[in-house]
């Protein structure tokens, strides 16, 4: 599809939220078309999107998919929607219809406002005689309000055939106003033939075309512990690599550019085709924010004056990671006296647009009167030097591979003075807890943030227990570091707290696995840094 039918279609898709009796489809009956779920996102003081996807037939990978084979829905179909204030829908306080697209994948996303602040609402989808399990969602509190408490998940890295979503079982008991969700809900790799010991498989190929994505984000999608989360609040979403090519950078994969700008536009269509994001996220040109393709998923969320959560994109605009040949896969760790390039001044994660937008929300923080600034981004910011001084040697494609990056983000803090920032991520599939310093280059730096770094949701992680301590041992100001779970965090915050709750998968080949608590921190109002709770 051209970009400007693209964003087009998606923005009117988005937006409607009435459709004249002419203009709507045919009805198609006895159909089960809503086996993917349905979704809801970006919450803000009166209202929110509600997404849903439609599919007809058996899921993408799957057995029954792969001797049945898929019958796609064919054409557009129109679907009514409701919001209402109690379960049973007897109290409906919005209604209307939207179009399921086949250009978008005949996804649905419906801007849903005009409603009251700081309230819990139930919304379902129908077509015909199929109908959604009714969800929840809510709005956040007025711009202006300091809320007396905020509770919710930050997750990454679901990869289907190494796990089952357990964790997510556990994380609807948690009484959560939300979920943020921090990169690689879906993985574009294939199975391997003949891999052994996989809790689960599928047989979809290495994701390149759109139709490829879209059926991965199918599968996942079917999980039904996964269509619970999603169900029980909303959720605020950012990308990382694996929604397009493992390690990829800005416009730099492992293959020929042409090539890999072709599965990278695909990838991002199906990465808003899946997501309950909002049509705003389509970028109407490139005015400094990158590539002619872009999707914009940058973004600041408030949660009244509690908490800002300033949603971070680390892979759209960064660099190719130090000393990368294009087309190469990245090295595994750099050290900076065998590559130059790795403290090059000039060098960027986030791109030059994106560090000013968070540097100017920060500052507008401290001018609010902003509790909390919550800076979710993909993977962890604190430095990880894997040698003992004076050697060095870090990862490349994490924060330690972009370090005059970092100390800009790091002087942005400073020069805005939040009242408390903390920083939450992912990526790496294991637990951490640091002190953000200053300086990571002087170890007596103080402390000016707190980060929290969740492991993964069902992948793998290549690290162990041991390597884990002993980067620990190396680096102070890391507090906690342990790789052998899966799981996610919880975090409660208060105007005069912010809990951080380490929660771990026992067995992530059960899909009926006890979840446990594998640390608790706190960080105090006003008192930078994070503090262990308890004995665990």
């Amino acid at each position: 599809m051209q970009r400007r039918t693209f964003l087009h279609l998606a923005a009117a898709a988005g937006l409607a939220t009435y459709l004249p009796c002419w203009a709507r489809s045919a009805t198609l009956r006895q159909r089960d078309l809503f086996a993917l779920g349905v979704a809801s996102g970006a919450p803000n003081a009166d209202g929110f999107v509600l997404w849903t996807r439609l599919l007809d037939g058996a899921i993408p990978g799957t057995a029954q998919a792969d001797a049945r084979g898929i019958t796609p829905v064919q054409g557009a179909l129109t679907v009514q929607w409701e919001v209402a204030e109690d379960e049973a829908f007897r109290r409906i306080v919005r209604r209307g219809h939207a179009q399921a697209l086949p250009e978008l994948g005949h996804s649905v996303h419906v801007e849903v406002g005009g409603l009251r602040p700081d309230s819990w609402y139930f919304y379902r989808f129908m077509h015909g005689d199929a109908v959604t399990a009714t969800a929840r969602t809510r709005t956040a509190p007025v711009a202006d309000t300091l809320a007396p408490r905020v509770r919710f998940a930050f997750a990454s890295c679901q990869r289907w055939e190494q796990g089952h979503y357990a964790a997510y079982r556990q994380m609807r008991q948690e009484d959560l106003d939300l979920v943020v969700f921090l990169g690689d809900y879906i993985y574009e790799n294939a199975v391997v033939a003949g891999a052994a010991q996989l809790p689960r498989t599928h047989s979809l190929p290495r994701a390149t075309s759109l139709q490829d994505f879209r059926d991965r984000y199918a599968l996942y999608k079917s999980d039904p512990l996964l269509q619970a989360m999603h169900g029980a609040c909303p959720w605020l979403v950012t990308w990382d690599d694996h929604e397009v090519q493992n390690d990829y950078a800005a416009r730099v994969g492992s293959e020929p550019a042409a090539d890999f700008l072709a599965r990278r536009t695909a990838g991002y269509q199906a990465f808003y085709e899946n997501m309950p994001i909002r049509a705003s996220a389509l970028v109407h040109g490139t005015a400094g924010l990158g590539t002619p393709d872009a999707l914009r998923v940058h973004a600041r969320h408030r949660w009244g004056r509690l908490v800002d959560f300033h949603v971070l994109d680390d892979r759209q605009y960064r660099d190719i990671q130090a000393c990368r040949e294009p087309g190469q896969p990245r090295k595994g760790s750099v050290s900076p006296d065998q590559c130059s390039a790795l403290n090059d001044p000039r060098r960027t994660m986030l791109g030059s647009a994106q560090e000013q937008w968070l540097a100017q929300g920060l500052a507008q923080d401290r001018r609010d009167q902003t509790r909390w600034s919550a800076i979710a981004q993909q993977t962890i910011f604190s430095r990880r030097n894997y040698k003992a001084l004076p050697a060095e040697s870090f990862h490349s494609d994490t924060w330690d591979g972009y370090p005059a990056a970092r100390q800009r983000l790091l002087d942005s803090i400073v020069a805005a003075s939040p009242r408390n920032t903390v920083f939450i991520g992912g990526d790496i599939h294991q637990h951490y807890a640091c002190n953000v310093l200053a300086d990571f280059n002087d170890a007596k730096s103080r402390v000016i943030a707190s980060e929290f770094c969740a492991t993964s949701i069902a992948s793998a992680s290549g690290s162990t227990v041991e390597s884990a301590a002993r980067i620990a041992a190396l680096n102070p100001h890391i507090l906690h570091a342990r790789p052998d779970q899966r799981g996610y965090t919880v975090v409660e915050v208060t105007p005069e707290r912010w809990a951080s709750t380490l929660r771990g998968v026992e067995d992530v080949a059960r899909v009926d696995s006890p979840v446990g608590t594998q640390a608790a921190f706190v960080v105090e109002d006003g008192r930078p840094g994070v503090q262990r709770v308890g004995n665990l």
